[in-house]
């Protein structure tokens, strides 16, 4: 199946997508701090360059998009049908890059926590960010 675009619509499309500030990454962050905790954004000095990171209570969060972290089980993450050697390579990769920089966050003693996309959706957003504030916040770190 031919692509839906031109090369030249696929490429501007494609260079629109960003590695932070996303909007479930702000959802997140917005409701983190109205909550009163406070945070620092995509620090360099730790794997993976956490979305936020909690030194308070010395937890990491990422926010993944379901597509680009092949989350499993979600309808989001679907593998294209065009360019398929291409789009295996970089999803798998990242999944594999993720597995890493968790288990080294893990590894320095961080809770490591990873908010889908698909968990902020509209019918399930309150949920997901009342259970991770209570993760965060929990003095019991055993997820």
């Amino acid at each position: 199946m031919a692509d839906k675009f031109s090369k030249e619509t696929r490429s501007y499309v494609m260079s629109r997508i960003r590695g932070k500030d996303t909007k479930p990454e702000i959802l997140v962050r917005k409701y983190l701090f109205s909550r009163g905790l406070r945070f620092r954004k995509n620090d360099k000095r730790y794997p993976g360059r956490p979305d936020i990171v909690l030194p308070k209570y010395k937890t990491a969060v990422f926010g993944h998009g379901c597509f680009w972290h092949l989350h499993d089980g979600c309808k989001y993450a679907k593998m294209p049908k065009s360019n398929v050697d291409y789009w295996e390579k970089k999803l798998y990769g990242n999944r594999e890059r993720d597995k890493h920089n968790q288990k080294e966050l893990k590894e320095m003693g961080w809770n490591v926590l990873t908010v889908w996309e698909c968990e902020l959706k509209n019918d399930k957003r309150d949920e997901t960010l009342e259970v991770l504030y209570t993760r965060i916040t929990s003095e019991d770190k055993k997820y």
